[in-house]
């Protein structure tokens, strides 16, 4: 059996679902879910990113067991036991399967690396650090303070 997330884990995943959520709440353009939620990308590839939105042009594969289909983003937060997984054969997995956005956040650095896969699935767009400020093409109009990811995660 594996470990349950870390607390700093799990505060990074609210505080980044809590952004899109309070996002949604005003622009309704899609849903935001939250892990653990199964995501069956195909027939051997079920991952439970660890928050997912998926636009309403997409609903559809919404299903009262899942997810099955390439969400239209994916944020993974990163943990001892899974960095390489998440920085590897799980990115490639999700630029392979339609996934158009993908978040890694790493809590130790307090970075965030922007993948726009479906343009380059090995090089992040952008990585940004604590003071950075930055916005998502699937989400026009929101302002992502990356201090405001890590809010009351780690020790000071």
């Amino acid at each position: 059996m594996s470990l349950s997330p870390t607390t700093p884990h799990q505060v990074i995943a609210g505080n980044v679902f809590s952004l899109i959520r309070t996002y949604l709440d005003k622009h309704p353009i899609g849903e935001v879910f939250i892990a653990p939620l199964d995501t069956f990308l195909s027939d051997i590839n079920v991952f439970q990113p660890d928050v997912i939105f998926i636009s309403n042009q997409r609903r559809t594969i919404v299903t009262d067991h899942g997810v099955e289909g390439a969400p239209d983003f994916v944020v993974e937060i990163f943990s001892p036991a899974t960095v390489r997984y998440d920085r590897g054969s799980k990115r490639k997995i999700y630029a392979r399967t339609g996934v158009q956005e993908l978040w890694l956040v790493d809590p130790e650095a307090r970075t965030v690396q922007v993948y726009y896969l479906s343009e380059d699935s090995e090089t992040p767009a952008a990585t940004h650090g604590a003071g950075a400020t930055f916005t998502s093409p699937l989400l026009l109009g929101l302002k992502i303070k990356t201090a405001a990811i890590f809010k009351s995660a780690l020790p000071k």
